[in-house]
């Protein structure tokens, strides 16, 4: 039955998806904003548009299932969910208000997890056998996996252009980057889209499974991805400048020619992952497709700092996310 509960649940999922949009919107919009091939609004409108266009293009919803295979579904509660979103929501805004580009995507499933682990414990059982071992182990191998896979696609279509366009002149090949850095990040925004809205989607269904709402295996309501893709589209025009700075310079310098190749590699990386139903991160694929640009023209073009202290934020991410889920929820569980 539809409870007060619920309610603010489904709320808060489609409010982590909105800050989703605009934690991540550097993701999309930051090589097209550094490179001024587009102002700022023209380049969050651009990424929001093509964000819930993902909408009608994705439909088999893999990744959702994914992350609501998370939890073992005896230990999915409401307020385990309440717990893993209030989590992932203030970390979320944390890691944005210092413009650090951590993954929206763990922070969720770092918070789901600590909280049914949270949830296991107070019933007496084992806090691992809350979580299937699966999909979590899944999603840390592609914390690796998703850069380096876009590090070396944007290296292998850097090559690619750099050979077909060997014999343009500078200024004519400029301008027709340019002109395909708006196909380029249409495509990233697209696939970011398709791979983040998912993200809450399976969140909600679970949390209408577990309130009665659905039984396991139902077909998904369809306002549910319209909801939520119509939330990260929502976020991504609010934009967050803090983090463009941070993936559009300061991880090394990027003309429209390198925007062109980190933005069509991290879409293909991204692509590739949602087609096997990988919850991965957009911001640790487009980091790596980026620093795979700057290493084709030298070593020393990647600012190393910058790029180790972004490591550090995405291996803390999804352990601190379950550990604040699993405070919250200790302190929830006194009032339920």
């Amino acid at each position: 039955m539809v409870t007060t509960l619920l309610v603010v649940v489904i709320v808060m999922a489609i409010a982590f998806d909105y800050i989703n949009g605009f934690h991540d919107a550097a993701n999309s919009i930051a090589t097209i904003v550094s490179t001024k091939v587009l102002s700022p609004f023209q380049a969050v409108l651009w990424a929001a548009v093509f964000n819930f266009a993902a909408y009608f293009y994705f439909t088999d919803h893999k990744v959702a299932n994914t992350i609501a295979k998370t939890v073992v579904e005896n230990f999915i509660t409401l307020e385990v969910i309440l717990s893993g979103l209030i989590a992932a929501i203030t970390w979320n805004l944390f890691t944005w208000w210092f413009g650090i580009p951590s993954s929206s995507s763990h922070t969720l499933i770092g918070g789901f997890a600590g909280a049914g682990m949270a949830k296991a414990v107070t019933v007496g059982a084992s806090a691992m056998s809350a979580i299937n071992l699966a999909p979590i182990l899944k999603v840390v191998a592609f914390i690796v996996l998703a850069p380096v896979i876009g590090m070396v696609i944007s290296v292998v279509i850097s090559i690619i252009i750099l050979h077909i366009s060997k014999n343009a002149r500078p200024s004519v090949a400029e301008k027709w980057f340019k002109r395909l850095q708006l196909i380029s990040s249409a495509a990233l925004s697209f696939t970011h889209g398709g791979n983040d809205a998912q993200k809450v989607m399976g969140i909600i269904y679970v949390a209408m499974v577990a309130a009665n709402v659905l039984k396991t295996g139902d077909a998904m309501p369809e306002w549910i991805p319209i909801s939520c893709y119509a939330a990260i589209a929502l976020g991504t025009m609010s934009g967050g400048w803090k983090i463009v700075k941070t993936m559009g310079s300061k991880i090394t310098k990027v003309n429209a020619f390198e925007g062109v190749a980190a933005e069509t590699a991290g879409a293909v990386t991204l692509g590739i992952t949602e087609h096997f139903g990988i919850p991965v991160s957009t911001t640790h694929t487009i980091t790596g497709s980026i620093v795979g640009v700057g290493l084709l023209k030298r070593v020393s073009a990647v600012r190393w700092g910058v790029t180790v202290s972004l490591l550090w934020a995405w291996v803390l991410t999804i352990p601190v996310s379950a550990t604040l889920a699993a405070l919250v929820y200790s302190i929830i569980h006194l009032f339920f």
